[in-house]
């Protein structure tokens, strides 16, 4: 019998700071015990000042992502000094990773006050409120401008549908305040309708924030994937990710121009707890998994994702903030244990 070995795939790897390391390792670990085909290029990301004084990353994490296309990154510090831009941002304008994709999906076994969530959000990362044109008009009073352009809204409504279709997910819910900011969201909202009309296999609701809130807090089961501008879309993502237990379980990935993708944790970095063999790798795996389905690796995605959720569900072995009291690293081997039992 011949086995024929799937292809190797390079992958960029941020580790990050703070707990990034030791996630990573873990990652590595499971992803070595799954077999993956996956060649780990580690590059270190700190903001450099270029050629006329702007910031930029490092050339060699930028030509290792240019060549790869795909990175995972754990969570990345900003620095406090003044006129130092946050990272994430920066890796965002570098690669102009436009959509910010979260699935919200319950974990059987880790209780929470949500049963049966099971949404997306989707969020415009490039412009908005988060576009940073801020400045003084006279003393004590700033002028903030939401940019909101006809491309990127057509491009996340596009990514948006086709991501529902792809998914065998049967709706889209477009997210605005249309009704106050008539031609910022008025424009993306018209974007959002425009493309739904090439797309009548999906299902199209259109929703206001406020009124998308309420609803999620009180029966987060009618939304299926939801499109928004950048600042709703980074509020919102962080409250569906309070449904199903917070930002430690849940997955995230950026989708760039141009074929590039950086899955990430969205949690901090955890500093109290660095080197002590204590973090909970979970959302970082998971962004990882997130990765392989993206990369077309749907056999070792599905291996890697049963072996955590089976992990969570058996309760035994779980880091102290999923409940339990095992190392980082007992964690690790468990689930390191039943991808091995797969084979």
């Amino acid at each position: 019998m011949v086995v024929v070995c799937p292809q190797m795939q390079t992958v960029t790897l941020i580790p990050g700071d703070g707990i990034g390391p030791e996630i990573s390792s873990a990652v590595m670990k499971i992803f070595d015990a799954a077999k993956a085909p996956i060649s780990w290029e580690e590059r270190n990301v700190t903001a450099i000042k270029g050629p006329g004084g702007k910031w930029m990353i490092p050339l060699d994490a930028k030509e290792s992502m240019d060549k790869s296309k795909i990175g995972l990154k754990g969570p990345l510090k900003t620095p406090i000094a003044a006129g130092h831009p946050s990272m994430n941002l920066l890796l965002r304008k570098t690669f102009d990773l436009y959509a910010n994709v979260r699935p919200c999906v319950s974990i059987e076994g880790y209780k929470t006050p949500y049963t049966d969530v099971n949404l997306v959000t989707i969020r415009e990362n490039t412009e908005g409120e988060y576009s940073g044109i801020e400045h003084v008009i006279v003393d004590g009073v700033v002028q903030s401008i939401k940019l909101i352009t006809e491309d990127a809204s057509r491009r996340i409504a596009e990514y948006a549908f086709e991501y529902a279709r792809n998914n065998q997910r049967s709706s889209v819910t477009a997210v605005h305040k249309a009704n106050i900011m008539r031609m910022s969201d008025g424009l993306f909202l018209r974007k959002c309708r425009e493309v739904a009309e090439n797309f009548k296999d999906i299902k199209f609701t259109e929703m206001y924030l406020d009124t998308v809130c309420l609803n999620m807090v009180q029966d987060p089961t009618q939304f299926d994937v939801l499109v928004m501008p950048n600042l709703y879309g980074d509020i919102l993502s962080d409250l569906c990710a309070g449904l199903i237990g917070g930002l430690g379980v849940t997955p995230s990935g950026n989708i760039g121009a141009n074929g590039v993708a950086i899955f990430e944790s969205v949690h901090g970095t955890a500093p109290d707890i660095a080197g002590l063999d204590m973090a909970n790798p979970t959302a970082l795996l998971l962004s990882a998994v997130m990765m392989l389905r993206h990369m077309g690796m749907h056999g070792y995605a599905k291996n890697i994702e049963a072996a955590c959720f089976d992990t969570i569900r058996d309760k035994k072995v779980l880091t102290k903030d999923l409940g339990g009291n095992s190392k980082c690293s007992e964690f690790t081997d468990d689930i390191c244990r039943r991808v091995k039992d797969m084979d």
